[in-house]
């Protein structure tokens, strides 16, 4: 009967000490901050490389025990958008990580959201609701910088296609009016065609062609692209142009433009034609994809009582023709040291977005841009 009680008390014991792991780790799981990424528009490799970024930053081994990330995506749709908000924030949401498709439209579910103690962190567009903190490029930069190197590489003098953006976001709009009011100041400076790209290569491609239709390459002196760059060179290259012919173009930071950027003859691991070194005439810039991680890490200092700026300019990513440099293994050292295009044996997709690197977010690198995994 003693041994009997004895056992019995053990049992006991270990199911205490059972009860009280799992107490202890359900605990731990609830004071988890719970976060959500809203994204919007969703069909370029941009959103999805910024989207693998957030991911692989809430899996950084600083963050997997403070963050419960979930994913919600609107389409470009903002009335949407604006009901998944609501539905966030009756689940209990602390912080929104969210691409805005509207820099107004989401002004008054994002006040409500703020009201309710939750923290909105903007990436890349713009919330101008003063609640909301916003991390982004200067997008007018960005346009007046690209417009500028293809008035000058052009003389001041030319006929030129505008590939713009996703419409209604504050990236577009802003990026589109600086380039226009340097294009308005010279006259000899002509758009000759223009259309919406929506950030794809696949839809400037598209709209390349119709533009094209009723002209040649041989009537359009240069481009401003806000993507597809990359595109309207391997065009070329597909109308029998040689490399030494390829028109100037103003536009995005995708690797597979970057590749293009090197001399040509430049021997580079995987390359093969259009995604390979051409000695392309390009200015390329970036909204760093990092951007949207970086949101994430400032939402939870936030959420941690820390001093965070309601805006957070970035740096704007600028390479030329001049200072492109290839990265042999995209290792973060060597990132660091100013690399700024992929080796195709490495990044196999041209669309991707190399200005991933920045001091600020150093739990993030090319694997997270490319699969979501983050730095050691």
């Amino acid at each position: 009967m003693a041994f009997g009680s004895k056992a019995l008390r053990l049992a006991l014991l270990a199911g205490m000490a059972a009860g009280s792991l799992c107490a202890s780790t359900a605990a731990q799981a609830a004071e988890k901050y719970k976060i959500y990424l809203s994204m919007s528009f969703i069909g370029n490799d941009w959103q999805a490389e910024a989207a693998n970024m957030v991911k692989a930053m809430a899996a950084h081994k600083s963050m997997a025990d403070k963050v419960d990330l979930q994913v919600q995506v609107a389409g470009p749709n903002a009335q949407r958008q604006i009901q998944q908000i609501n539905a966030m924030v009756q689940a209990g949401a602390q912080a929104i990580v969210i691409f805005p498709i509207s820099p107004t439209a989401l002004n008054q579910v994002v006040k409500n959201a703020c009201d309710k103690g939750v923290k909105v962190f903007a990436y890349d567009a713009e919330i101008t609701e003063p609640c909301a903190y916003n991390i982004h490029i200067d997008q007018e930069e960005a346009g007046r910088v690209t417009a500028e190197w293809l008035v000058d590489k052009l003389g001041g003098k030319g006929e030129i296609i505008a590939i713009t953006g996703v419409p209604g976001t504050s990236v577009d709009d802003q990026r589109t009016k600086a380039a226009k009011e340097v294009f308005a100041k010279h006259p000899d400076i002509k758009i000759v065609g223009e259309a919406v790209g929506m950030w794809s290569q696949a839809v400037a491609r598209t709209e390349l062609s119709k533009i094209l239709a009723t002209r040649t390459w041989d009537d359009i002196d240069g481009l401003w692209m806000q993507v597809g760059c990359f595109t309207a060179n391997a065009m070329q290259l597909e109308a029998g142009k040689t490399p030494a012919d390829l028109l100037p173009c103003a536009g995005e930071g995708a690797n597979g433009g970057r590749i293009q950027m090197l001399p040509e003859g430049t021997e580079v691991e995987g390359a093969s034609s259009p995604y390979a070194p051409l000695g392309a005439p390009r200015i390329s810039y970036a909204s760093p994809p990092y951007s949207g991680a970086l949101a994430l890490k400032l939402a939870v200092e936030a959420l941690e009582g820390k001093d965070v700026p309601k805006l957070t300019v970035l740096p704007l990513p600028v390479v030329t023709s001049e200072t492109v440099k290839l990265c042999e293994e995209g290792t973060w050292d060597e990132m660091k040291a100013g690399c700024n295009a992929f080796k195709p044996a490495l990044v196999s997709n041209p669309g991707w977005f190399a200005s991933i690197f920045s001091d600020q977010t150093p739990e993030v690198g090319l694997n997270a841009a490319l699969v979501g995994q983050p730095e050691d």
